[in-house]
């Protein structure tokens, strides 16, 4: 339970560091945003939320109008902002880089808000990511080399499915990387990203920039 609650918390408070949101649009931005979170249910959302406020990290008032699903009549939705402290806490995060920010979720969430992440800090995220998948790598290729007599057909395509997503996301990290070492004139304007990177497909089980971020979430 606490391993998604350490996902969600610094995802809202990213979102929320944006602009204040109601929790049936947070949700929807989470769902949309944020691919690890396809499946959020408001059962996962809403003991975040009550737990943000707890520690005085966020606050919600009354919003006069209705979520657009509500019927008639229905009481006025929450709207979450974040309080100082909210925004003390966010930036805590955004300056954080050590092996949990490396992890596969928890990088997810990280990389969604690099825009706000100073250089330094990217970095040092995602040279560890490599590491990690460095690791991971040599254990999936040691461990094809001894079973794959072994296997049969489907599990050996498998296998290499697996170890070919790895590969691909490494590549990813070594164009990433060397983007943020010093290739300046590759940045667009203003927003600290690559202006052209080679993102591996979603569907490819590899890491992607939201399609849908928009400018004010980059800046």
């Amino acid at each position: 339970m606490r391993g998604r609650s350490d996902v969600l918390e610094p995802a809202i408070l990213g979102l929320l560091h944006q602009t204040p949101m109601h929790g049936y649009e947070l949700r929807k931005r989470l769902n949309v945003v944020l691919g690890s979170f396809r499946a959020l249910s408001y059962g996962s959302l809403y003991p975040c939320l009550r737990s943000l406020v707890e520690q005085g990290w966020i606050i919600g008032s009354d919003s006069p109008s209705a979520p657009p699903h509500a019927l008639s009549g229905k009481r006025a939705r929450i709207v979450y902002e974040l309080t100082a402290d909210g925004k003390e806490k966010f930036q805590e995060i955004l300056s954080s880089s050590g092996p949990a920010t490396w992890e596969d979720e928890n990088f997810d969430v990280r990389f969604a808000f690099f825009a706000q992440t100073d250089t330094e800090t990217r970095l040092r995220i995602l040279e560890g990511r490599r590491s990690r998948l460095t690791e991971r790598l040599e254990t999936i290729r040691q461990s094809f080399a001894r079973t794959r007599e072994r296997m049969d057909e489907y599990t050996l395509e498998l296998q290499r499915h697996g170890l070919e997503q790895v590969e691909r996301e490494v590549r990813w990290l070594d164009g990433l990387i060397d983007n943020e070492r010093g290739n300046d004139r590759a940045r667009t304007p203003g927003t600290g990203r690559p202006a052209v990177v080679d993102t591996p497909h979603a569907d490819d089980g590899a890491h992607t920039v939201p399609a849908d971020t928009t400018e004010k979430e980059r800046g």
